[in-house]
């Protein structure tokens, strides 16, 4: 039998980081977890308890309420990939609204979430075979991962992706917003003073701007193959 690998993919947002941990995780027969989403149910719970809005962020109150935030995944099998329930319901619709995604990145700034999320994180890989997308991953999540990948496009590319994914859902945004929560997200996530979004360096980087999902799966598929098929027993 084949050792499992921990296979780690960071990068910037709507750079399809989880459409292909998905996709590698169910050929690999791996564990996928999406760690975006985990932080998107924290920043649910922080708007639905008047913790972050337009006035800003209570930083005291986010970390007085951690002990109460309970995340866990629910393989579903019509999807084909497992859901985020906070508290026990699931929030997997609610954390994609362009509200969440306006106030995620201050809310994943707070060193004390950051703290909270990858103890999770890491007692979900200790087994390895897993996949696992977000910003950190390759850096502080899983630093001695077998295989990291950095995934970037253009900021026009990825706001011209997420605009349609959001009108193909029934939500009524403009190009204009999505493009400005994209570039915003950009540089509080790479700028912040914990777990920064940086490049691994020992990370591969993918620049998917002109790149469709399958030449780009195919590419990251085989760089998985190979450390598998190579890693000790």
């Amino acid at each position: 039998m084949q050792r499992k690998i921990t296979i780690a993919i960071d990068g910037f947002s709507s750079t399809g980081k989880s459409t292909v941990a998905k996709k590698l995780a169910a050929e690999l027969g791996y564990v996928y977890v999406d760690t975006g989403a985990m932080y998107r149910a924290v920043t649910l719970y922080a708007l639905n308890n008047d913790i972050i809005g337009d006035s800003g962020c209570n930083k005291r109150a986010m970390k007085k309420h951690l002990p109460e935030i309970k995340l866990h995944f629910e393989f579903n099998e019509k999807l084909g990939y497992a859901e985020i329930y906070l508290n026990g319901k699931n929030v997997e619709k609610e954390i994609r609204m362009l509200r969440v995604s306006s106030f995620v990145s201050p809310i994943a700034a707070i060193k004390e979430v950051r703290v909270k999320l990858v103890e999770i994180q890491q007692e979900m890989g200790k087994n390895k075979g897993i996949v696992m997308d977000g910003r950190d991953i390759g850096t502080v999540v899983f630093p001695d991962a077998e295989l990291k990948l950095f995934l970037t496009a253009s900021a026009e590319t990825r706001a011209h992706r997420r605009y349609k994914e959001l009108l193909d859902r029934g939500d009524e945004v403009s190009y204009e917003q999505v493009l400005k929560n994209v570039t915003d997200r950009d540089y509080i996530d790479s700028h912040r003073e914990n777990s920064p979004l940086v490049k691994a360096e020992d990370a591969i980087e993918i620049d998917n701007s002109d790149m469709g999902l399958e030449e780009q799966f195919e590419r990251i598929y085989g760089y998985a193959l190979r450390l598998i098929k190579n890693s000790p027993q």
